[in-house]
């Protein structure tokens, strides 16, 4: 998942108090999922890296009082088979607890720069950069201004197109990239591609685009939606809606 990280300077900027503040993860699925958690180099492992969440739960638990950075994702369809643990998309090494690993795209992300100061600059933005594999927002709670939600809310599985789709038992788990599917320099904004004036919307970043403006859909994308919030108390990760 390493493209989402050329979004860092792109990311919907507020201001955090310097007051603790909460991270939920709410899953509103009607099917468990297995959340992670994958904090960028230098920053700490928040709830291990990743945990089990039932049907319709939330579990929530503090931001780290200094800067944090990193990205929250949902594993789908995980199972132990043959002794092993296993998810059909966002898997991260075959481990319930990811300690710091990365998923596997196609995935939908959720990215965060935190800071517990009212001189620094923090942000949240939802991506599809990597695919779609679940739907998402992030949602800020008792902040002052402009504070929209963020990210997906749709279904995309069941308007996927068929050349970006990933199939597991049969059915469609996720909805890749172009840059998954086709690995084509100009589809993954890399080699003469890798510029805010070359790397350019495609077809299938439309795609997510048409339905999800609200978030990042290629690398050098910018979401339609643009606030001024200040020190919320609580940013919600929601799944499903």
């Amino acid at each position: 998942m390493a493209s989402l990280y050329s979004l860092s300077l792109l990311l919907i900027l507020l201001p955090l108090s310097s007051a603790s503040m909460i991270l939920t993860v709410v899953n509103n699925c009607h099917y468990p999922i297995w959340p992670a958690i994958q904090p960028n180099a230098g920053h700490p492992v928040l709830e291990k890296g990743g945990f089990f969440l039932p049907a319709l739960s939330h579990r929530s638990f503090p931001a780290p009082t200094t800067h944090w950075s990193g990205r929250i994702w949902a594993r789908t369809n995980c199972a132990h088979k043959n002794g092993h643990f296993t998810c059909a998309t966002g898997d991260c090494s075959g481990r319930l607890e990811c300690n710091g690993l990365g998923g596997a795209a196609p995935a939908t992300l959720a990215q965060f720069s935190l800071h517990h100061s009212h001189t620094d600059q923090s942000s949240y933005a939802v991506s599809l950069v990597d695919g779609f594999n679940i739907p998402m927002t992030v949602t800020p709670h008792e902040g002052k201004g402009t504070c929209p939600v963020v990210g997906c809310k749709a279904d995309l599985l069941a308007t996927c197109p068929w050349s970006l789709q990933k199939h597991a038992d049969g059915r469609v788990v996720a909805c890749k990239s172009g840059c998954e599917a086709f690995n084509t320099d100009e589809f993954c904004c890399r080699g003469h591609f890798n510029s805010p004036q070359s790397c350019r919307p495609s077809k299938w970043s439309e795609f997510y685009k048409h339905a999800c403006p609200a978030t990042f859909t290629f690398a050098h994308d910018s979401p339609s939606l643009t606030h001024e919030c200040m020190s919320p108390r609580e940013l919600k990760v929601i799944f499903c809606h």
